[in-house]
């Protein structure tokens, strides 16, 4: 139901999965098996991976903590979005390599829940996509100490209003790493 013209494809979108990034996450190795588990289905599917991976001046380029989790592989044809900001769209080629590619519908997991994964699923629905969250597949970090809930209730608020959200034009959803479609083919998803 995209808005976008030409553009009935899907992609899955893995966003900061990198070592600095999950080492404290909320459930680490279960959403990053979840992840890795996503992957193979979207290369067996033939829908296309997109790799997002952030760097700042506190994690490099190259260093090790910008690397990403060493349970996951980037494959070769794959692409790495590089960026700066939360929203994976901010100064960088998202835009472009979903354009080239006829996507208008992303499938996203990955890290941080509060931060550059809710900024990139509104970056995307104001842009004119339609955008799936993958509700087992996401994690953040314990910022409690700092007047954040704990991670689990950031996660679970973070599903319960993602599932409920709509855009004209746009489709938002959840959906569990079993139940997902990843190539859009089935209605919409809101589990």
């Amino acid at each position: 139901m995209t808005t976008l013209d030409g553009r009935p494809g899907s992609a899955l979108v893995v966003i900061d999965v990198q070592n600095d990034v999950v080492s404290g996450g909320h459930n680490r190795d279960a959403v990053v098996a979840n992840i890795a588990a996503l992957v193979d289905r979207a290369r067996a599917e033939e829908v296309p991976v997109i790799w997002v991976q952030h760097s700042s001046e506190g994690m490099p380029i190259d260093s090790d903590g910008w690397q990403f989790v060493p349970e996951l592989k980037v494959g070769e044809s794959e692409p790495v979005v590089r960026k700066r900001y939360a929203d994976s769209f901010e100064e960088t080629d998202f835009e472009a390599v979903l354009a080239d590619r006829g996507i208008g519908r992303l499938v996203v997991a990955g890290a941080q829940t509060d931060e550059c994964v809710r900024s990139t699923l509104h970056g995307a629905l104001v842009r004119g996509y339609d955008a799936l969250l993958v509700s087992d597949a996401h994690t953040t970090e314990d910022q409690s100490e700092w007047g954040a809930p704990t991670p689990d209730k950031v996660i679970a608020h973070t599903n319960l209003y993602w599932t409920y959200h709509t855009a004209p034009g746009r489709q938002a959803g959840t959906a569990t790493t079993a139940e997902v479609d990843l190539r859009g083919d089935s209605p919409a998803q809101t589990s």
